[in-house]
């Protein structure tokens, strides 16, 4: 079944601004901190260069940019978190859906490739492949929808037949298409499934306490959704 949720409640549950779990999510890795690293200090240099080389006098402004750029390895995790966020906040509806776990396997993704040189010195390619656990949910009302993530240990307690809950979104009022789904959510084993941690899950625990079988809408076919990887 799919729930129909306020305007308020939708934007409660996927914030504005980057929570601490979302700002973590796109911190990364080491690598991913020495990138943001550099480009802070490019940009910085950059900006110093053009004060330097042009005079450019314009106090405060290039102080201020000057300090966002320094400061880039520190705050563009909330900026590209918020942008995420933002895009799926942008959807004008949203519904709270219960259904259950109706298949699950396990692929493997290719990240990228790396090319060195082995002790003959020939070429040699290093594939960077990564396991995810894809899961399809429904309900119903003949409702489905797909999503993957990467593979953890507690995913092993997913199982066919099980109860999930999460948040779908469109455009449309009655939600008969469904645009964007978001992390899924095993109530029995209070695990979360997902990639990138888009809900605020405290506040998710209790709309899913608030919301009742008996509350459900006359049950409705709904087509055209999306997967969500």
């Amino acid at each position: 079944m799919i729930v129909p949720l306020t305007r308020e409640k939708f934007e409660q549950l996927i914030p504005l601004i980057a929570t601490a779990p979302q700002y973590k999510y796109y911190w990364g890795k080491f690598p991913s901190f020495l990138q943001r690293l550099l480009i802070s200090v490019v940009a910085a240099a950059i900006i110093l260069f053009v004060k330097v080389v042009f005079l450019a006098d314009l106090g405060p402004i290039i102080f201020l940019l000057g300090l966002a750029s320094a400061l880039y390895w520190l705050w563009g995790p909330v900026f590209w978190a918020s942008l995420r966020n933002a895009k799926c906040r942008s959807y004008k509806y949203s519904g709270f859906f219960r259904g259950r776990v109706l298949d699950l396997w396990i692929t493997e993704e290719l990240l990228g490739k790396q090319e060195t040189v082995n002790n003959k010195g020939g070429l040699v390619i290093v594939e960077n492949r990564e396991k995810r656990i894809n899961i399809e949910v429904g309900d119903d009302t003949g409702f489905t929808a797909q999503m993957k993530a990467p593979l953890r240990v507690p995913y092993k307690a997913v199982a066919r037949g099980q109860k999930v809950e999460m948040v779908v979104m469109s455009n449309r009022p009655d939600l008969s298409t469904i645009e964007e789904i978001t992390d899924v959510y095993i109530p029995s084993r209070q695990l979360w499934v997902s990639d990138y941690p888009l809900l605020r899950r405290d506040f998710f625990t209790e709309v899913s306490h608030c919301l009742s079988d008996d509350q459900d809408e006359p049950p409705r076919r709904r087509r055209n959704n999306r997967v969500r990887s």
